[in-house]
């Protein structure tokens, strides 16, 4: 129903209302379409049925853009009071005191950024992820290299490995992990293997964190692997012109040329998510123990 300013929609067991749906969130450039408030909502009220099972019971995180996409940003953290009783919320340590996070149980809580870990079990993250970030934004098939190179590595080490666009420039590679490890062993273990990685193609990739040490070299950033750190969720629309999506995708796409980061918008990506790219995959996540050994094996060549 709508009566021009304000939009009610159905999201699964609660009704929300959607205020001016025909504000342009994404504006046209580049060739680019321009997409609505209520174009979004259409969206995320399709891809629910996928999205939904990549956040339930973690702390989420909401980029917002109150000037919209050319102003500024800040990450949302803490859940205000105000917000409707029905939405989960989990509170998690922080440094002097605590942070209220929502958690995104229903249709109806969908957002954008995610814990690697799940509410209840706050330091032993259960996703492994390596961000594939590259020097320039037309550098995708360095992003290609790289991927390829880290799956061989990860299937060296015996670890299953799924393949997500950004929606921005580069590819995460994301490892499931049985939550035995807290985030110092994680992050410890993504940085040995990207270093083995640099160690053997320094001309292609870097784990410098300045980029002014980068050069023209793809990054391969593992700072996402500590506490209270979060990583784009699966589907979630980017603040980008045209409206694309953060999409998972199965190993054998890699070589799609038409495959890049912003490949999939608001558009399609659903019809991606119904190939069911992930199938498997991420079902059963894996202890560190043997592939640390593996991998110590490795850097003592």
């Amino acid at each position: 129903m709508s009566n021009g300013d304000v939009r009610t929609v159905r999201a699964g067991r609660r009704t929300v209302e959607v205020h001016r749906p025909d504000k342009v969130l994404f504006p046209g450039a580049d060739g680019a379409k321009e997409y609505t408030k209520g174009d979004l909502v259409d969206y995320y009220r399709s891809v629910a049925p996928f999205m939904v099972p990549q956040l339930r019971g973690r702390p989420l995180m909401l980029e917002r853009h109150p000037d919209g996409l050319a102003g500024p940003r800040f990450m949302q953290k803490n859940t205000p009071e105000g917000y409707p009783e029905w939405i989960s919320r989990v509170e998690v340590p922080k440094e002097g005191g605590t942070v209220r996070h929502t958690v995104c149980d229903d249709k109806a809580t969908l957002t954008l950024h995610r814990w690697l870990s799940r509410a209840g079990s706050e330091n032993h993250p259960d996703r492994m992820v390596f961000d594939l970030d590259p020097a320039g934004d037309d550098d995708f098939e360095a992003v290609r290299e790289a991927a390829r190179l880290l799956g061989e590595l990860l299937d060296e080490l015996k670890l299953p490995s799924a393949l997500m666009t950004t929606g921005s420039r580069g590819l995460h590679v994301i490892v499931p992990l049985d939550g035995r490890h807290d985030f110092d062993e994680v992050r410890a273990f993504a940085k040995d293997a990207a270093d083995t990685l640099v160690a053997g193609h320094p001309d292609l990739l870097t784990t410098a964190a300045r980029k002014k040490d980068r050069g023209d070299r793809l990054y391969l950033d593992v700072q996402r692997n500590g506490y209270a750190q979060t990583a784009v969720a699966p589907f979630a629309v980017r603040a980008k012109p045209g409206a694309p999506v953060a999409t998972p995708v199965a190993w054998s796409q890699l070589d799609d040329p038409d495959l890049d980061a912003r490949r999939w918008t608001v558009v399609d990506a659903v019809e991606q998510a119904r190939t069911r790219p992930w199938a498997g995959v991420l079902s059963k996540g894996r202890a560190l123990g043997p592939a640390r050994r593996r991998l110590n094996a490795l850097m003592s060549y």
